[in-house]
């Protein structure tokens, strides 16, 4: 292993960076509108399910775009698809766009030795967000390749809902169950996913109340 330290991160890296997070934030919502509404509606719903495909098409560029722009920035050539691998997937994948939330929880574990209330509240609220968008999209693409399998036991969307609940909280009551190849590869990826996610919040939660019972104990005695 390399005793040198990692590269700096180039300056107009981490300013583009801090430009467009919020809008390919706004973009992966418009993908997954689309990719819902391709799934949801009839095959025949025109102009809508044209529109849709349009706009999925249109966001994916969108990212490959920023990828690209990313990529020649960072100064990392080939390395970067190794250093960056999340942002790789996430472009394969966009419908794990989410996850690029969990790097807030990230930045709060470099910097346990000053914990803050706030930096807690931001992993938990961005934990939440990222379980509520990769269940509804782990629901759509579990829908999408079950709903005409033979000996299928999620049929409807809101049996994907019901099974996506169950997938995240690690319950898994085994009522509704992936049958095909495509669908288990995307279950495979929600129990990860939301291991890691219930592992954010509950560890965030707990040092955050170890924080409030340590400060507790160091205030000084009331006097009579």
């Amino acid at each position: 292993m390399s005793d040198h330290p990692p590269a700096p991160v180039p300056a107009r890296f981490q300013e583009w960076e801090q430009r467009t997070e919020v809008p390919l934030f706004a973009a992966s919502l418009l993908f997954l509108l689309g990719y819902a509404t391709r799934v949801l509606t009839p095959h025949d719903a025109e102009p809508w399910h044209g529109l849709a495909l349009a706009l999925v098409v249109a966001t994916w560029l969108l990212f490959s775009l920023d990828y690209a722009v990313r990529l020649r920035l960072s100064g990392l050539g080939h390395r970067f698809v190794r250093v960056h691998w999340l942002d790789t997937v996430v472009l394969v994948l966009p419908l794990l766009r989410p996850l690029r939330l969990l790097k807030v929880y990230t930045a709060v574990q470099k910097r346990r030795d000053r914990p803050r209330l706030s930096l807690y509240a931001r992993v938990m609220s961005y934990a939440g967000v990222t379980a509520l968008l990769l269940g509804f999209s782990a629901a759509l693409a579990v829908y999408h390749q079950e709903r005409g399998a033979p000996g299928a036991s999620i049929r409807t969307f809101g049996d994907a809902v019901w099974w996506a609940c169950e997938t995240l909280t690690t319950v898994g009551y085994g009522d509704a169950v992936p049958v095909t190849p495509a669908g288990r590869v995307v279950a495979a990826f929600l129990m990860a996913c939301g291991l890691a996610l219930l592992g954010a919040v509950t560890g965030s939660f707990s040092s955050w109340l170890l924080q409030v019972f340590r400060r507790e104990d160091e205030k000084p005695p009331e006097s009579g």
